[in-house]
Parts: structure tokens; sequence; C-alpha cells
């Protein structure tokens, strides 16, 4: 039976190093962001690389997430989703989400704004995803009479074995201690937009030390950072 994890974050979360994470196990097969071509086509949003991104998934939100809850390449016994939650725009349907497990995977929201605008040279709180996250949270937790789990991103940098260790146990998989480090370089399961978001985690070799938050940020990046806060404070009680 494939335990299918479904890990929920915002942009500049250390998303794509928890991918690696779970991508150097031996019983594991990932996906990147498989509704990223869904979002594009219907907001016209201009991330770097639109075209790309369209011509490499299905725009179709069915096809994504019918194929999401059935087989993993390979029939492997453990199957890693990463998921932007800004790319749940409101027409997708949420019912397979009873067939995975959902995972929320959260960041401060100060130094998701420093992160983020080093690549896009601004942020809307929509961008960064935190309202979309709390409100996926809330759906999950309705439909399963439960909070679903909550993983801050600063716990996973700060003590990476024990947290992957949590979270292994809470999700039903063993650990491997093959999730504490990985080969540098791209992946073929990188995404076609890596080139553009991912160069710090292709010379990575595994969680470092992470980058501190900036003690304050520019008046209206803080307002961003300031709107985005209790959502994040939500989830966190639950991490």
């Amino acid at each position: 039976m494939t335990v299918r994890i479904a890990m929920w974050s915002g942009p500049r979360n250390i998303s794509t190093a928890m991918m690696r994470a779970w991508e150097n196990r031996r019983d594991c097969e990932v996906v990147d962001e498989p509704l990223y071509a869904h979002y594009l086509d219907q907001t016209k949003s201009p991330h770097p690389g639109f075209e790309d991104v369209l011509a490499a998934q299905s725009t179709d939100w069915r096809t994504v997430t019918e194929a999401l809850r059935g087989e993993p390449p390979g029939q492997a016994p453990v199957w890693y989703q990463k998921h932007m939650t800004h790319h749940m725009l409101p027409d997708v349907g949420r019912r397979w989400l009873a067939d995975v497990v959902n995972v929320f995977l959260i960041r401060d929201p100060v130094a998701v704004v420093a992160s983020y605008v080093k690549r896009r040279g601004e942020a809307t709180l929509e961008d960064i995803g935190f309202p979309q996250q709390a409100a996926l949270f809330d759906y999950v937790t309705d439909e399963l009479g439960c909070p679903p789990l909550v993983v801050d991103s600063a716990d996973v940098l700060a003590a990476p074995e024990e947290t992957l260790r949590r979270l292994c146990a809470a999700v039903g998989v063993p650990f491997t201690d093959r999730m504490l480090g990985w080969p540098a370089g791209r992946r073929d399961s990188d995404g076609v937009w890596a080139e553009h978001w991912y160069a710090a985690v292709e010379a990575s070799t595994g969680f470092g030390p992470g980058t501190p938050a900036p003690e304050s940020l520019p008046p209206a990046l803080q307002a961003v950072a300031d709107a985005a806060r209790p959502h994040y404070e939500k989830l966190k009680a639950f991490a």
C-alpha cells in the first residue's frame, strides 16, 4: 500500500529541500508542484518560465488530481507530493485530499517575504500563500475531524533528524538517515522552473542552519508579513 504525502507550503519555505530529503529515500518517488501549470493558466501570473511550465504540465486540475490519488511512478511505497498552497485555486476540487496524508509546512512570514522578494522584486499576501494555507488547513481539519500535521521549517533546520523522525512516525513510514543528506545538483524530478528558483538547493547537500530572518522589512513588505502572521501563528499552534 502506497503512502501518499501531500506537503502544503508557500514559496521560499525549504519545500524543495524537504523534497530532496524524501527523494533520497530508496522507497520514495516525488512530484514537484503538479498544479503549477493549472495555476498559471488560470491566473496568467507572470512567473519566470511561464510558457515552459504550461508546456511541461497538464493545465487540467482534474487530470492532475486523479493522477495524484492513483499509482505512483514505479508503484513506490512512498509518494511525496510537493504542493504550493496558492496553486489550489477555488475551482480545484478537494475530495482527492481524503486519499493523501496532508502535512502543512510553515515558515515565519518575515523570512518568507525577505526571501521571496530576492527572486520576484515584490510580494503580495496572495503570492506567498498564507491565507490559502490556513483555509486549506481548515478544510482538511473539518473533513478529517481533527487537525492535520504541521511542521515548522525552523524546527527542521534546528533539529533535522529529530523533526524528520517524528514526521515519519506520524505519517506511518520508517525513518532513514538518507533523508538527512543528498547529492548536490539538479534532479530529473525538478520542475522546469528550477533554473529560476532552485540555485540554493542545487548547491546543498543537506539541511543547513538557514538564513536568519531580517529584523525588519521596508514598510510595504512589512505590511505583507504582518498580514500573513495571524495565519502563520494559527498553524504554528499545531506544529
